[in-house]
Formats: structure tokens, C-alpha cells, sequence
């Protein structure tokens, strides 16, 4: 059993063979998916999916990228819409420095306004971070986000950071980037970190594994990271597969 804890099935390049992916992933004894909706469009197809699929969720929030996009309005309609039994985190929020469409500012407050959508509605935080971990990690401080904790997804700091984060409550959630054959950060975490605060997800259609790096990413290739995992470990891909299930199911409460 594997949960992909963290895929766009919302996104546009499954707009073709949605269902023969899902298909796959079910093959691939992937038997729940948490579809991440993270602006108007991709929030309103995440609801969709889960919905019309027992086995999908739905975490949905504002992207920082897009964080001077988003009104009040949207905030309320997220608040109203995450309290759908399947809705299970709020995010991916968080703060992105390498683009700069908005500024850090505008994101660091939007941040600061989901960690407190979560804290009332008792949901975990999904974190997306780029080039941001001092910032990150100091708000997540300054505004108690232990009480709720949650996930950074698709994590790429290191051990130390890790450590820091598993503090304040939060599971580390390793995706394709595991795999790569240069990506020595992301293996000494998948080594050091202990399995009882570890996730793993594709992130997809991004950041497919080793040996489809490039490719387009799916779900059913969540098991290729498993597999890394417990080879790092030395342990099962049972073992690894039964244990971040059962991580995850505790941390979405499902």
C-alpha cells in the first residue's frame, strides 16, 4: 500500500487520460491520492476529484507565487470550502523566492493568514518551499504552527532543517527528487530521518523519478520512491510503503 500524499491530478497535462492514470496508480497498489488545488481553478477541479473518487482528498490554499493575487474573497471561499469532509490540509502555502512575481512581503503575510485558516479549522499545513527556509521556518515559530503542525512537501533541506521542522510538529515529505542520481541533501535525510516523519508523494506531473526524470510524473511512479527510500534505509519497500501510509492517514485524520 502506498498514498501519494501530494499530485496536481487537477493540472491540465491529465486533461487527456485522467482516468488511465488513475488506473495506473491503482495498479501500483497507490490506493489513496491527495490532490493539492492551490488557485481558483485548480481548487474548484481538486474539489471535483474528490468528490467523484472515494480514494482522492483534497488539500486546497493560495500558492506564494500567486500570493498578490489573492483577496480576502478568496480566503473565505477556501475557509468555507475546507470544512467538505474530504478537504484534509490546508496549502500548499508557504514562501517562494526564486520567482518574483510576488513580492515577499505580500507572501509572508498570506503565509501568515493560512497558518491561521488552519489553526481554526484544525487542518494541517502543507508548506511549499523555495529558497526560503530562514523565513519559513521563523514564522512557522512566530505563529505556533506546532498547534496544528502539517507536512513540508516535497522537502529539500537538510538534516538539520528536517530536524527543526519535525519540532514544530511537521512530517517530511521526500518526492522524485530522492531518486536523482546527484541529489545527495535529499538521500542523507531519506537516511538520517527516522521513518516515523516521513511522506512520500510524486508531486506530480512535476519532478518524475529516476529513470523518468523529465518525463511527466504520475502517481503510479510513487513507489519508485518508496523503493529508494528503503534501499537508503536498508529496510523494505513494504516497510517504508506500510509506515508513510500510516504517517500519512495520522496526519490528514483519515
Amino acid at each position: 500500500m502506498f498514498i501519494d500524499t501530494h499530485v496536481h491530478l487537477n493540472a491540465e497535462q491529465y486533461d487527456e487520460d485522467l482516468q488511465e492514470v488513475i488506473d495506473r496508480a491503482l495498479a501500483a497498489k497507490v490506493e489513496k491520492m491527495v490532490v493539492v488545488g492551490f488557485d481558483r481553478k485548480t481548487i474548484e477541479k481538486a474539489m471535483k476529484l474528490a468528490d467523484e473518487y472515494e480514494f482522492i482528498y483534497a488539500v486546497i490554499g493560495w500558492h506564494p507565487v500567486d500570493a498578490i493575487d489573492c483577496q480576502d474573497e478568496d480566503l473565505l471561499w477556501i475557509e468555507e470550502l475546507a470544512r467538505h469532509p474530504k478537504v484534509v490540509g490546508i496549502g500548499e502555502t508557504g514562501l517562494d523566492y526564486h520567482w518574483d512575481k510576488s513580492p515577499k512581503d505580500i507572501q509572508q503575510e498570506l503565509f501568515r493568514k493560512q497558518i491561521h485558516l488552519a489553526q481554526k479549522l484544525k487542518l494541517p499545513i502543507i508548506i511549499h518551499n523555495r529558497e526560503a527556509t530562514g523565513d519559513i521556518v521563523r514564522i512557522l515559530r512566530e505563529e505556533n504552527a506546532a498547534s496544528v503542525g502539517g507536512i513540508m512537501h516535497c522537502f529539500s533541506g537538510s538534516v538539520e532543517t528536517a530536524k527543526e521542522c519535525i519540532a514544530m510538529n511537521f512530517m517530511i515529505s521526500l518526492g522524485g527528487p530522492v531518486t536523482f542520481k546527484n541529489a545527495k541533501t535529499p538521500k542523507e535525510v531519506a537516511k538520517d530521518i527516522p521513518l516515523e516523519h516521513l511522506l512520500i508523494e510524486t508531486d506530480a506531473p512535476y519532478l518524475a523519478p529516476h529513470p523518468y526524470r523529465g518525463k511527466r510524473n504520475e502517481p503510479s511512479l510513487v513507489p519508485l520512491v518508496a523503493e529508494e527510500i528503503a534501499c537508503l534505509k536498508g529496510i523494505s519497500v513494504e516497510e517504508v510503503g506500510i509506515k508513510t501510509s500510516n504517517n500519512a492517514l495520522r496526519i490528514f485524520g483519515i
